[in-house]
């Protein structure tokens, strides 16, 4: 099960890879072009791509640190790398949208706007075409693999594939005698970069902090207590390593039963929750009832 859960982190740096390769390309393509045709809302979408470049390098660094073996040090092994550099990431991401929200209101209430050249159009259709075929390669390997973080990654490059949509959209506007159009695209540009940022760093904190989805933890109970011999949960508890679930449950069961059958219940209780729900490692203690 472990090597298998390496195996599968090796996978996803592929789809890191390509989304950084793809970043760089878009951002700079949007930078210097949104720049020669005088589009904000392009350079809004270039820098929101430049910030994805750091947010696909953070995740390629966490799995690559992921997959270190258990040592001294780290007895459970490196699995919440991977979270500790989605949170700097996110950090990032929202410095960056905080400078293009900036940049975007004062260029709003600038007396005069110019139309930017259609070619920043053209550049933000094709981008989104680019973005689109990435997240079904991301989206695609994500479930192969069942890596939250690839599928996670791949839900932001169809966002990005959505926000060049809305940038273009805003160019073609301010051709039609509005080019206050452009800026207040960038406005919502930054903002949904800050969101975005947000949104990752919560996700983080609430799983460094060993939060865990109750909805996920009330099926975990029903799958349980539908095991033969289990009479009932004492407590339950989870926390996320990186990708991967450990559960802890306390299960309540005959107390006249021997030891051996006892723990015969516990196994099936283990192989219930790893084989079909995907548990990494589940700790089971049995008490009488």
């Amino acid at each position: 099960m472990e090597q298998a859960r390496y195996n599968q982190l090796k996978m996803g740096e592929r789809g890191a890879i390509i989304s950084i390769i793809a970043y760089i390309f878009l951002s700079a393509l949007k930078l210097i072009i949104g720049t020669m045709a005088n589009s904000a809302a392009l350079k809004a979408d270039g820098l929101n791509n430049a910030t994805d470049i750091v947010a696909s390098i953070a995740v390629l660094i966490g799995l690559k640190v992921s997959q270190k073996p258990p040592d001294k040090d780290h007895p459970y092994g490196h699995w919440k790398a991977e979270t500790v550099a989605s949170m700097v990431a996110s950090f990032i991401m929202m410095a960056v949208g905080i400078q293009v929200l900036v940049e975007a209101i004062v260029s709003l209430f600038q007396e005069k706007h110019e139309s930017p050249d259609l070619i920043s159009a053209w550049t933000g259709i094709f981008c989104s075409i680019v973005m689109y075929l990435v997240y079904r390669y991301n989206m695609k390997l994500g479930r192969k693999i069942n890596s939250q973080a690839v599928m996670a990654a791949a839900k932001d490059n169809l966002s990005d594939a959505w926000v060049s949509i809305g940038t273009v959209i805003a160019i073609i506007g301010s051709q039609f005698h509005l080019p206050w159009l452009d800026p207040v695209t960038a406005v919502v540009v930054g903002l949904l970069i800050c969101k975005t940022g947000w949104d990752i760093f919560r996700k983080a904190s609430h799983e460094l902090t060993d939060g865990y989805d109750e909805d996920q933890l009330s099926i975990y109970r029903k799958s349980i207590l539908d095991i033969r011999g289990v009479k009932g949960i004492k407590d339950i508890r989870a926390r996320k390593y990186g990708s991967n679930s450990v559960v802890d449950v306390v299960i309540l069961v005959n107390p006249t039963l021997v030891i051996g059958a006892a723990h015969d219940i516990s196994e099936r209780v283990e192989q219930i929750l790893i084989n079909e729900h995907g548990v990494f490692e589940v700790h089971v203690h049995v008490e009488p009832n």
